[in-house]
């Protein structure tokens, strides 16, 4: 158990570094692709980003009116929409690896609230207002995506760059609507089972622990890149260290 723990961490933290990193491939793939090339990675980065995934999973978690899902993921989409393009267009930028520890924070944030934890552990007579608090994450998880999109070949300030943000946001949009598709057909079908409240507790506090991990990760991200002679060994040997442990955790 101990051995599978230590191999999963240093994947997923080696996994992190490579998802910070663009090559010159992708950059120059970036400029000959156009305006479509950066939807493509729009969407990519939606679906592949587990930390949005989890949170929109915790918002609609318990939604079951269609006119709810479409307020929430609604004013998810305008907050996220607006820190992207004016952050990315004003050249705003910040650590991406503070940034997505806040990201993290945000799903620990959803799955304590889904439990009820602000009444039941803090004593509050009601929890934050969730429309505000879902908008306020969202310029965060915006803000987040900016750090990535910034590190792109977005051109002169202009008429261009604008549509290459865009177009990335759009991508986005496209990337959250087949993740929340696929979200909503589980949640829908299981929810009919017996089962779904004893699941629905358990879930929650995953979401909690997942977002918990990710905070780790993320501040070990940091440490490391800010501080790299601190722990022996410098940035660029970070990720061959990782992978190096974990090969010989596996020959033991």
């Amino acid at each position: 158990m101990q051995r599978f723990i230590i191999a999963l961490t240093s994947l997923l933290i080696s996994s992190d570094l490579l998802a910070h990193g663009i090559s010159e491939e992708a950059k120059v793939a970036m400029i000959n692709g156009g305006y479509f090339r950066y939807v493509l990675l729009g969407a990519e980065h939606m679906v592949t980003g587990y930390d949005h995934l989890l949170f929109l999973f915790g918002v609609i978690f318990f939604l079951t009116n269609f006119k709810d899902i479409v307020k929430f993921i609604t004013i998810f989409t305008i907050g996220h929409s607006i820190t992207l393009i004016a952050a990315t267009f004003m050249g705003i930028t910040a650590n991406y690896w503070l940034i997505d520890a806040v990201i993290a924070l945000s799903v620990c944030y959803k799955g304590f609230d889904n439990n009820n934890g602000f009444k039941n552990y803090l004593g509050f007579k009601q929890a934050p207002n969730l429309l505000w608090m879902v908008f306020i994450f969202g310029l965060i998880h915006g803000f987040g995506l900016s750090t990535r999109l910034q590190q792109l070949p977005l051109g002169e300030k202009g008429g261009a760059m604008l549509m290459r943000i865009i177009s990335f946001n759009a991508g986005v949009e496209l990337g959250q609507i087949a993740a929340l598709t696929v979200m909503l057909v589980i949640l829908t079908g299981f929810r009919k089972s017996e089962l779904f409240k004893r699941f629905s507790k358990v879930a929650n506090d995953g979401l909690i622990l997942a977002g918990f991990m990710l905070l780790l990760m993320q501040l070990h991200g940091y440490l490391h890149t800010s501080n790299p002679d601190e722990f022996g060994f410098s940035e660029d040997n970070h990720l061959h260290h990782h992978l190096k442990q974990e090969q010989t955790h596996e020959n033991l």
